[in-house]
């Protein structure tokens, strides 16, 4: 492996990275992900202006993350698995992911649209001023969806190529894309690099993750209608990646989402994803019960992974 690491030592540390963010959940002060965000921000004032700005946008992306990625790099080697283990915490939102949307199916088992709407406006970048509950409830599970791969699974799947160095690349990479990567006038050009460099990153991780979201459907049927909504969905996405991850996971929920959303007061009409009934207040604990199984699988995984190597591919075996 690029990290150096045993696979034994893979699967250890990527269990006590879970179990550190299940236990202690987000930095609450002084969080790296924020501060980079801060740093992200400046680069772009800074550089986003004038001629060239595929270029400059590719200048401020490697000024972001090449740095810290060669720190954590030199922090592993360094401080050794402890270095490692702390990386992974940072970078994984397991918790998270939980604790910003379950408030929000909450309030609507409660009827209280107003609570309901102002949580959603933290996650998703629609608007939720006039929404109503099955458009929230929609909201949620597709953003639980979707960065079930990003906060999670990418997260999971860089450490074990890479340790805590990939990990920190590949959550930084990411939140590059969420802040540069649209495409409007400000971000087009000077964001392309950050877009498609995780697309990249992301390619392998998606398809791992809409594999999983198939596997943990349910009863036979459910996973048959999880697959066929990945490869017949999928491909109408604008993001290569979030659609397979998306279609997946809906069709493995049996949901039906996508579809009208309004952003910044313009209605759009996204690709359908999934299929069955809309979403309602208890699928959004669905969505994470999904997410957080799929995560338990990965783990599985590794340690089977890990097992087998010292049985069959260690040279002291």
């Amino acid at each position: 492996m690029l990290s150096g690491l045993s696979p034994g030592a893979v699967a250890a540390l990527l269990l006590a990275g879970v179990l550190l963010d299940l236990l202690f959940g987000e930095v609450r002060r002084w969080h790296p992900l924020i501060g980079f965000g801060n740093l992200a921000n400046a680069l772009e004032r800074r550089l986003n202006r004038g001629g060239r700005r595929f270029a400059r946008g590719a200048l401020a992306w490697t000024l972001a993350v090449a740095p810290l990625t060669a720190l954590a790099a030199w922090g592993c080697g360094a401080l050794g698995l402890a270095a490692h283990a702390a990386l992974l915490y940072f970078c994984i939102g397991l918790r998270s992911l939980r604790e910003h949307n379950l408030p929000i199916a909450a309030a609507l088992a409660e009827g209280d649209l107003a609570a309901a709407r102002l949580l959603t406006a933290r996650i998703v970048s629609r608007d939720t001023a006039g929404a109503g509950a099955a458009d929230l409830a929609k909201a949620s599970a597709e953003s639980l969806l979707e960065n079930g791969n990003d906060a999670v699974f990418g997260t999971l799947f860089w450490f074990a190529v890479a340790g805590g160095p990939g990990a920190v690349l590949f959550r930084l990479a990411n939140t590059l894309d969420a802040m540069w990567g649209y495409r409007n006038e400000r971000f087009d050009w000077f964001g392309c690099c950050a877009a498609r460099i995780d697309d990249a990153l992301n390619y392998l991780p998606a398809r791992l993750t809409a594999l999983s979201y198939v596997a943990l459907a349910g009863a036979p049927a459910d996973r048959r209608r999880a697959w066929r909504c990945w490869r017949k969905q999928a491909p109408a996405w604008g993001s290569p990646n979030a659609g397979p991850v998306m279609a997946s996971g809906a069709g493995a929920l049996g949901l039906a989402l996508g579809g009208a959303a309004s952003y910044e007061g313009v209605i759009e009409q996204r690709p359908p994803l999934g299929a069955g009934r809309r979403a309602e207040a208890a699928d959004i604990g669905r969505a994470w019960r999904l997410v957080a199984r799929g995560t338990a699988l990965w783990l599985a995984c590794a340690a089977l992974a890990a097992a087998l190597y010292h049985l069959f591919g260690s040279p002291h075996a």
